[in-house]
């Protein structure tokens, strides 16, 4: 059941990051600078953040099953329309629609984890789910880099759409909301159908009542925003403009932090499990990752070292899961789905905020440089463009410890 659900969040996050190794042939065929792709990038991420309370309260009110499987045949949908572009702005719709569809899928997951897992394993379900998406990720890295070049962007988009339209129909014939639609015993702690008699709008008011909620929505906006610019879509540019690396050792080093970030989740998640808080760990590795963005940012460091603080620094900033759990903690049981959809919006307003940001300030700093029709940035461009993730982090930790601890209970009964 949940394994149907991760597969759509693994097309999702492939779709999230798959700009990044292409950015050279989205410049070139649509004749874009930097602020623009940042622009047809983070389209996915307008979609996504806009759909995620109204994916929490449709999820508490219907279920995930049909959620699911409708995000499925939409993300099919924007996939192929994306592949078929012939400008910019039907490039820009596809995009829309990838990331108003699968916009479900994580906190479909999230609801369905609270059905069929045991409240003690929901941290690590939660944590699991990242890094099903993160293999998405690692996809979109040297093997869609090297069937690109063998097929081109176009069949390799064409072949996803495809995929996806088989997963919405899996989806439908097995996925089921609760264990007790097969005959099995529920692990969910409150009452069943309770959430049908709370409005939509009195379920966002009772979920954004609670200060942590807020918290926990604005602090992934830093961290995970830092990890889907640089990995996402400017990783591999300043790679290969800055570090002279081709496409596809370029790809395996962001690629490398995407890894890292998804082996922090579920573990970092799992380790405020046993210690019994979460405020400790997560702002300790907040700290951590700052550091790490920090040295890579802005000292002068050979590319084997900045490569090998890639993973630390990716794996304290997958504390983000730690926050899911303890947003699920800090609300009534009926109004989990709509908390969840909130606080999932964080990560990705971090991405939808400062992927454009970087490439306004990429292109302010432009010197004039043009190769095959690609515009090349020097280092200090790059370096300006990411002070802007750095700062966003600072501040993500200061709002952060404002946070009331849960001691991994439920807050409110």
């Amino acid at each position: 059941m949940w394994g149907l659900g991760a597969l759509l969040y693994l097309i999702g996050f492939y779709q999230r990051v798959a700009p990044a190794v292409i950015t050279d042939q989205l410049m070139t065929e649509f004749a874009i600078g930097g602020a623009a792709l940042g622009n047809l990038s983070a389209f996915y991420f307008y979609s996504y953040v806009a759909m995620q309370v109204p994916t929490g309260m449709i999820a508490d009110r219907w279920g995930p099953r049909r959620l699911l499987t409708a995000g499925a045949g939409v993300a099919a949908l924007g996939t192929a329309l994306f592949a078929f572009a012939h400008g910019i702005f039907w490039a820009n719709m596809g995009r829309l629609l990838i990331g108003a569809s699968v916009a479900v899928a994580f906190v479909s997951m999230l609801k369905l984890a609270s059905h069929w897992f045991a409240p003690k394993q929901y941290a690590l379900a939660s944590g699991m789910a990242l890094l099903m998406g993160v293999v998405g990720g690692v996809v979109a890295g040297v093997p869609l880099r090297f069937l690109v070049e063998s097929f081109g962007w176009r069949p390799v988009m064409a072949v996803s759409a495809a995929l996806t339209a088989v997963l919405c129909v899996a989806t439908w014939l097995r996925v089921r909301d609760d264990p007790a639609e097969s005959g099995h015993a529920s692990h969910f702690q409150g009452v069943h159908g309770a959430h049908a008699s709370l409005s939509l709008l009195r379920g966002l008011v009772e979920a954004l009542s609670y200060r942590n909620i807020w918290i926990l929505t604005a602090v992934p906006i830093g961290f995970s925003g830092a990890v889907l610019t640089f990995a996402g879509l400017w990783g591999v540019p300043y790679l290969r403009q800055v570090h002279g690396l081709d496409p596809k050792a370029a790809a395996a080093i962001t690629s490398t932090l995407l890894v890292a970030w998804a082996l922090g989740g579920p573990l970092l998640g799992s380790w405020s499990e046993r210690i019994g808080r979460r405020k400790p760990l997560y702002l300790i590795t907040s700290v951590i990752a700052i550091g790490g963005w920090a040295a890579i940012i802005f000292l002068p460091l050979p590319l084997w070292l900045m490569v090998l603080l890639l993973a630390p620094t990716g794996f304290a900033s997958g504390n983000i899961i730690i926050g899911f759990a303890w947003a699920k903690e800090s609300v009534p049981l009926r109004v989990v789905g709509t908390a969840s959809g909130f606080c999932n919006m964080g990560p990705l307003l971090g991405g939808m905020l400062l992927q454009p940001a970087v490439g306004w300030i990429l292109d302010q700093r432009w010197n004039g440089a043009l190769a095959a029709g690609v515009r090349i940035y020097d280092a200090a461009a790059y370096r300006a463009g990411f002070t802007l993730m750095f700062g966003t982090m600072v501040a993500a930790a200061i709002v952060l410890s404002f946070a009331r601890e849960s001691h991994c209970r439920q807050m409110h009964d």
